[in-house]
């Protein structure tokens, strides 16, 4: 990232990521920004970091990050049926690079006006250096949003005997930073280009699935709701521990990352891993009665958006989380990998 010694903090928030915010009493310029909820509504609020070599990779495309800075925040949001209202950003950057912000900036817009969000606030400082090093990239997202009170879609309300659905295809981000990394035998997946576009398309810009969220909440369909930010498996487990239930699902009934053909040179190890383990999805994983099936599959056609029935939580022997995967023949799979965790080796 190349530097600008002229254009110092306030001229950087300025010129970059100040424009009006008329959902606001008070956006960017003050010591805080004034916000009123709409009546009626509770506001909902959640908070990421991503960090430079751990949340995405150091040559990230600015305009990509950008947005998934963003996405990242609102599909908390959208877990909750919450409409996303407000954002506030904060940045520790090696340097000032006018391109670099620009592109940046223009993802960060993007994402937020998609989804009717306004950026309201932040703080920009420089990461400190020791000689000639500087610290990470490292980036801060503050999003709010409405809900109805007491409508909100929550972790602890799933019911013994729910149907467990997922949206999109949980597993392709993973894929994509397979294919950037190397996670196969030390060396990337080989992926045709279609299946290798939508894969490094789900990595980088996700969508989050605030409109589902929405239609859930609205329409009453889901008992409970997780985004899938650590791995599908590792989210499920949060959800039912906090419902007090378990779960069981089939591996067979995972949406497939690609057609047979576009799959047939990837290790089938692979892709079960991606499917249960990997992060960065942020999909909708939701716990809702049978009697929704046909009305979920019917909002599936409404959002053009693939919803998929992938098991069920019972209630069980453990205090909650415990999650048995099974193939079509019944026969129990150990996953190798069950998700990410800051600060586990």
């Amino acid at each position: 990232m190349g530097e600008s010694g002229e254009l110092g903090e306030f001229g950087l928030i300025a010129r970059y990521f100040t424009r009006p915010t008329p959902g606001a009493i008070l956006g960017p310029g003050d010591d805080c920004a004034l916000l009123q909820p709409s009546p009626g509504m509770t506001l909902a609020t959640t908070c990421d970091m991503l960090v430079s070599g751990v949340h995405f990779l150091p040559d990230a495309e600015p305009r990509q990050l950008g947005w998934k800075s963003v996405a990242v925040n609102l599909s908390d949001l959208a877990a909750m049926g919450a409409v996303p209202r407000w954002l506030l950003l904060a940045g520790a950057l090696p340097a000032a690079d006018p391109a670099w912000l620009s592109a940046f900036a223009d993802g960060v817009f993007a994402c937020a006006d998609t989804h009717g969000a306004e950026l309201v606030g932040g703080d920009t400082t420089r990461m400190c250096r020791i000689g000639n090093a500087a610290g990470p990239l490292c980036l801060s997202l503050t999003a709010l949003g409405e809900v109805p009170e007491g409508r909100a879609l929550r972790r602890d309300g799933a019911r013994d005997g729910d149907d467990l659905w997922v949206s999109g295809t949980p597993g392709l981000a993973a894929l994509g930073l397979a294919r950037e990394c190397g996670q196969e035998n030390g060396e990337p997946p080989v992926l045709p280009d279609a299946l290798a576009g939508r894969a490094a398309a789900a990595l980088h810009t996700p969508s989050p699935r605030v409109a589902l969220g929405c239609r859930l909440r609205e329409r009453s369909l889901a008992h409970a709701a997780i985004d899938i930010s650590d791995g599908l498996l590792a989210d499920l487990a949060h959800l039912l521990r906090l419902s007090g239930l378990d779960a069981e699902i089939g591996a067979h009934l995972l949406p497939a990352l690609g057609a047979a053909e576009e799959c047939s040179g990837i290790s089938p190890g692979l892709l079960l891993d991606c499917q249960l383990g990997g992060g960065d999805d942020y999909e909708l994983l939701f716990a809702a009665p049978p009697s929704a099936r046909a009305e979920i599959a019917a909002l599936a056609g409404e959002l053009s958006l693939p919803l998929s029935r992938i098991g069920t939580v019972r209630a069980g022997g453990s205090p909650g989380g415990a999650i048995a995967v099974h193939e079509a023949s019944g026969r129990t799979i150990t996953p190798r990998r069950r998700g990410y965790e800051h600060f586990r080796t």
